[in-house]
């Protein structure tokens, strides 16, 4: 995101705080992808994002408390690519492969943000790591809304949807974390049949990715 330019320009109080933060916001999930939570400083932050350090300390009280709000801000971003991508789904299998393309390509063209919700998210401490599992906790609902039923019960036991959403999220991490983050999108037969196949079976989870 562009700094502002300097001088006059006729903007609004408003406006210039919340590009501020904004750009404070991106700046970090940058800084954590090039240097890691440790050696991600203040004064990196706010010199990347060209904010003031009193500027920064004016929308954050610590590096913490924009760490935590850059990625609440990226999980809710994600959120949004794979709701909207279900909305004209066809039925469940092609709302989740809609879903999973969506995430693939919000992530490959994100890769800070990326590295932000998959990789330092598990770094940061306990309180971030909590925020991690409640997110990935949170994608859940999604893939069970129509799911097929696996059992005579008429529905699937809720440990498989959490199962499968928790491990799309630790193969993602960990391509992430071996600096494939900007081609992830290669990944989608895989992620695909891996989401697909605990509810349909192998076969007809690849005949339906090929398909695609």
């Amino acid at each position: 995101m562009k700094s502002l330019p300097r001088g006059r320009h006729g903007l609004s109080r408003e406006f210039v705080v919340q590009n501020q933060r904004e750009r404070l916001l991106a700046s970090i999930a940058e800084s954590l992808d090039e240097h890691g939570y440790d050696k991600t400083t203040v004064a990196a932050i706010s010199g990347h994002a060209r904010v003031s350090k009193s500027d920064f300390y004016r929308h954050f009280p610590s590096k913490d408390a924009c760490f935590v709000t850059a990625y609440d801000d990226a999980v809710e971003r994600l959120r949004e690519v794979v709701l909207s991508a279900c909305e004209s789904r066809r039925d469940w299998a092609d709302g989740v492969c809609a879903a999973l393309d969506a995430m693939l390509r919000f992530l490959a063209g994100e890769p800070a943000r990326a590295n932000l919700l998959l990789v330092e998210g598990l770094r940061a401490g306990p309180g971030v790591y909590d925020r991690f599992q409640e997110a990935v906790q949170g994608f859940v609902p999604y893939l069970r809304d129509g799911a097929p039923a696996v059992t005579s019960s008429g529905q699937s036991p809720e440990a498989i949807d959490e199962a499968v959403v928790g491990g799309i999220a630790s193969l993602l991490g960990r391509r992430v974390l071996a600096g494939e983050g900007e081609g992830v999108e290669q990944f989608f037969p895989e992620i695909a049949e891996f989401a697909l196949t605990p509810y349909l079976g192998t076969t007809k989870a690849r005949r339906i990715i090929s398909a695609r």
